[in-house]
């Protein structure tokens, strides 16, 4: 599909991201992730299968710490990308959530693929299988084409854009320890659509 198509006028941004963050990870599951590729003129399009929540009061959160430079973008205003570096070769996107000044954000592990499966096949670079294009957090920001670039960028704008919708009626919501790491580990803060097969785990 053509970026900016006539398709895009019933997207509507979802309202529930000034909730707290946990309640903010559930909802956003089943939720779009809609990506103009400016250099191509096309679009591609996922849908949300798994997320994480972390914030301030968090030790395993980027936020724990206070606010600094580099975390800024996750101490509001909800909404926004908190877009960061991790093993010295891949990024991570976060939606920045809760109430401006207050540090917190949903880590986007998963997605499914809706359109635009030759786009992020490109940018994915090498032979992947369908179902390993978007199925985890560095995956998912290789095919979508963000790195720091994107950091702080509104999610209500072109051209990384995120739409509202809602889980089909035969889904339903399990709640995991979150994976990766060191601090925290037992807590119950990674949500994904149950047995969806694009899940990173």
């Amino acid at each position: 599909m053509k970026a900016g198509s006539g398709q895009d006028d019933y997207l509507v941004f979802p309202n529930f991201l000034d909730r707290p963050v946990e309640e903010a990870a559930r909802m956003l599951l089943g939720c779009l992730i809609i990506r103009d590729y400016e250099s191509e003129g096309e679009q591609a399009r996922v849908r949300i299968v798994e997320t994480e929540a972390y914030d301030q009061n968090d030790p395993a959160s980027h936020a724990y710490h206070g606010r600094s430079a580099r975390n800024d973008a996750l101490f509001g205003p909800s909404g926004h990308m908190y877009v960061y570096f991790t093993y010295g070769m891949h990024y991570c996107m976060n939606v920045s959530c809760q109430e401006d000044g207050f540090g917190a954000g949903v880590l986007i592990r998963a997605c499914q693929p809706v359109q635009g499966l030759d786009l992020l096949r490109s940018h994915r670079h090498g032979r992947h299988p369908d179902r390993e294009l978007t199925n985890g957090p560095a995956k998912l920001c290789q095919a979508l084409d963000i790195d720091k670039r994107n950091y702080g960028h509104d999610l209500r704008k072109p051209p990384i854009r995120l739409a509202a919708a809602g889980l089909a009626q035969d889904e339903t919501i399990t709640a995991t320890p979150r994976i990766g790491i060191s601090h925290a580990k037992e807590t119950l803060r990674r949500f994904v659509i149950t047995g969806n097969p694009y899940l990173s785990r």
